[in-house]
């Protein structure tokens, strides 16, 4: 906005930096002169000037209200994410600690883990002296004394703290799924502890009460203060390095949630500038991001010029060119010039905190795998009750002598080893790190049944514009009649300067990459449906359809043959004429991504059938898929009959996958056993996918897929290690070695086997972190 029509201005309703020559159109108000970079703004702007000449929006465009607060913090359980709670705290069906479902950008570690730590080094201090002392009993004679004497009671002493201090969670939360009648994997462990340590206090104190089966060859009651002490300590150590793997499982999503920059520089209405926090940024700021600093927000490039690096956003490995009018994306790097933006999505809106939300939505829900794992659980904890107390009888019975000694060893053995977290950590674990994973390369999944079906896809349904090509039209050749070439391009770019149509945009947008000097037309006229007419640099100018070139007393034959041939290859075809004869023809259509026949020859060897399936003409599919090799089409297709042609191929026996961008693919996209929305699309085909590729880049579908058999071969790896472990553990536990090799399983030993069981799952799911895309 100026009174200077030589210098630039920025547009009073958009905000864009408008040169004088570039204009598209002007506009006479109280004796000053208005510039525009769009006739939309020019008309907006006739309709009410006082809308746009406020004080605070001469300057900028007006601010929207800034996001409300995030909501209240949850909690939620790793594998029950059905459970939702508003503070930190112990699941209620497996007890396990709750995490928070939405991660943040910091790496420090939750109070769990802290208290846990605590407790494990307490306990640990206190159960060495106490394995040593019960170990060296017979070397220690001044301290073993006479029947239990004070040995017993150092043990005690040393003993107690561990047990009732250090396994007070164990028991709170045991206790807790008792009482709700969901015993679960701390049931197990109360137990098996509780009865070591109980068992003992009673042979200290009452040791009169024990019959002979309790009693060995000297007459005296067996202590095993010791080893409900270790499997206290070794049960937090377990946990520690639990909690630190899981903690590591979401690194994928702090390192996204990390991308954000803390603050922003924003222009005030004065032309100064300030750095604000990044909560403080609302819609229609203008920022100025400067070489090297993160883009705070999403939004569009009003001037200036810059190459983007978003690989930690959308996975593309090159930095991207932007320049007026981009979008450039909140999170990602500016690496070279300097740009100023327009702030369109803020908080939680943005791109990157939707991939964030997205992603931990999906890291709780649940795959199919993981329903076995579930149905095991649900009375593995009562069946492993029921064998430690066979095992007991089986002891008591037929057992050496002690026999009930040898039988309450067994059984604390069997409830210790057969913990069933590391069955319920196997899929959750590796749905965690695998879905951090792909976030990583671009591939948004939003519920785990998603990826899991994405692994047995053996057909692939395309849409074509947005898909398998740009979806926005690009000038393909230039044909001239005793023209030069760029003189009719620069002639007919300059003219569709006054045109808002998407052809005009990509005769311009041609003209500006070749490095043509477009004029200023004038005597602009539009005809409706068949083109523009005009004059530049004094030369009378038509551009449009044949029909058009008659009625301005042009012939149109010179350009015929060319024409033809064009639209055989599905292009769209504007006739120049210049100063009353034709000129030359411009074709254009949307062209093929570059990264499309990458895509298709990595789905084809990895024998997936492709199929289009579009809603445009015959023709311009045919020669689209000539170019790419596809030899199945399905065009002019409505949007019910994509979802059709979809459910024609499940009834085939096919697992179906539709990629599609457009507001007319929603329906197949929903009816598809995997849907694939391109992330550039319409929002109804992102609302309707489970899977969004952020980049839009078909070969992230090979990606995805490799994705989902690397996330899936780890889940069965998990779960055979979880039911390997408890098949092999309870039987060795309840003594079944005895009576052949005369091997009887320490409850020390199964505690130390029972806590490496968790981690190993955890450790086998965070190899997914470097799998190959």
């Amino acid at each position: 906005m100026t009174a200077d029509p030589a210098a630039p201005s920025r547009d009073p309703v958009c905000g864009m930096t408008v040169d004088p020559g570039g204009a598209a159109a002007t506009v006479e108000h109280e004796g000053r002169t208005y510039l525009f970079c769009a006739r939309s703004c020019a008309e907006r702007f006739r309709a009410d000037p006082s809308a746009f000449l406020a004080p605070a929006a001469a300057a900028a465009p007006a601010r929207e209200a800034a996001p409300s607060a995030p909501e209240a913090a949850e909690w939620t359980c790793p594998m029950h994410p059905e459970v939702r709670s508003d503070r930190p705290g112990a699941c209620p069906k497996c007890g396990m600690a709750l995490e928070p479902r939405v991660v943040g950008a910091g790496d420090e570690p939750s109070e769990e883990l802290r208290a846990m730590t605590r407790r494990l080094w307490a306990s640990a201090a206190l159960t060495l002296p106490l394995l040593v002392l019960a170990m060296g009993s017979m070397a220690w004679a001044p301290l073993a004394g006479a029947g239990h004497g004070a040995r017993a009671w150092w043990e005690l002493l040393l003993a107690t703290p561990v047990v009732l201090w250090g396994g007070g969670p164990f028991f709170a939360r045991g206790a807790d799924g008792a009482r709700r009648g969901r015993p679960n994997m701390f049931t197990l462990i109360a137990l098996g502890s509780g009865v070591a340590y109980a068992y003992s206090v009673a042979a200290v104190l009452a040791p009169g009460l024990f019959p002979p089966a309790f009693r060995d060859a000297h007459g005296g009651v067996g202590l095993y203060f010791e080893a409900a002490a270790v499997i206290v300590t070794l049960v937090l150590l377990g946990q520690v390095l639990e909690l630190r793997a899981r903690h590591r499982t979401s690194a994928a999503l702090r390192a996204l949630v990390a991308l954000a920059p803390r603050t922003a520089r924003r222009l005030r209405a004065d032309g100064s500038e300030e750095d604000v926090s990044l909560d403080q940024v609302a819609k229609g700021d203008h920022l100025r991001v400067r070489p090297g600093e993160k883009v705070p927000v999403d939004g569009r490039v009003l001037e200036g010029s810059s190459a983007v690096d978003e690989s930690l956003v959308t996975g593309e490995s090159l930095p991207v060119d932007k320049g007026p009018g981009e979008r450039v994306i909140g999170g990602s790097l500016n690496r070279a010039g300097s740009f100023v933006m327009a702030a369109e999505r803020v908080g939680a809106e943005t791109l990157l905190s939707g991939i964030v939300r997205l992603v931990a939505e999906a890291q709780r829900s649940r795959a199919r795998a993981q329903r076995l794992a579930d149905a095991v659980s649900a009375w593995f904890v009562p069946s492993v009750v029921a064998v430690a107390v066979l095992a007991f009888a089986a002891w008591s019975l037929w057992g050496p002598d002690p026999r009930m000694a040898h039988g309450l060893v067994a059984a604390v053995a069997v409830l210790i080893i057969a913990c069933p977290c590391a069955l319920g950590l196997a899929t959750p674990m590796s749905l965690m790190v695998g879905l951090g994973r792909g976030a990583q390369a671009g591939i948004l999944v939003k519920d785990a049944e998603a990826l899991e079906r994405l692994e047995r896809v053996d057909t692939l349904l395309v849409d074509k514009t947005g898909t398998l090509t740009e979806g926005r039209p690009r000038l393909a050749s230039v044909e001239a009649t005793g023209f030069d070439e760029s003189e009719v391009l620069r002639l007919a770019a300059s003219l569709e300067r006054g045109s808002e149509h998407p052809l005009a945009a990509a005769l311009v947008r041609a003209a500006s990459e070749r490095g043509l000097a477009l004029s200023r037309p004038s005597d602009f006229q539009a005809h409706a449906g068949r083109g523009i007419s005009g004059r530049v640099d004094g030369r009378a100018v038509v551009v449009g359809t044949a029909a058009l070139l008659e009625e301005e007393g042009v012939d149109p034959a010179p350009l015929a043959e060319g024409a033809a041939l064009q639209r055989a290859q599905g292009r769209t075809v504007l006739l120049a004429a210049v100063d009353g004869r034709a000129a030359g023809l411009m074709g254009v259509g949307d062209t093929v991504k570059a990264t499309t026949p990458e895509a298709l020859r990595a789905l084809h060897a990895a024998g997936v059938r492709v199929v289009m399936v579009t809603g445009d003409a015959a023709a311009t599919a045919q020669a689209v898929a000539r170019d790419l090799g596809l030899p199945e089409v399905h065009a002019g297709v409505t949007p019910a009959g994509k979802a059709e042609v979809v459910r024609a191929l499940q009834a085939e026996g096919r697992v179906v996958a539709m990629a599609g961008d457009g507001v007319n693919d929603a329906p197949a996209l929903a009816a598809a056993d995997v849907g694939i929305a391109m992330g550039t699309g319409a929002d109804v085909a992102l609302e309707s996918a489970p899977v969004t590729l952020v980049k839009g880049d078909l070969r992230a579908i090979a990606r995805a897929r490799n994705l989902s058999r690397a996330v899936m071969r780890n889940v069965r790896q998990n779960l055979v290690l979880a039911f390997v472990y408890n098949a092999v553990g309870v039987p060795l536990a309840a003594g079944v070695l005895y009576p052949a090799f005369g091997l009887l399983l320490s409850p020390m030993i199964a505690a130390a086997a029972m806590s490496f069981s968790s981690v190993s799952v955890i450790a086998n799911a965070l190899r997914l972190r470097r799998v190959a895309l």
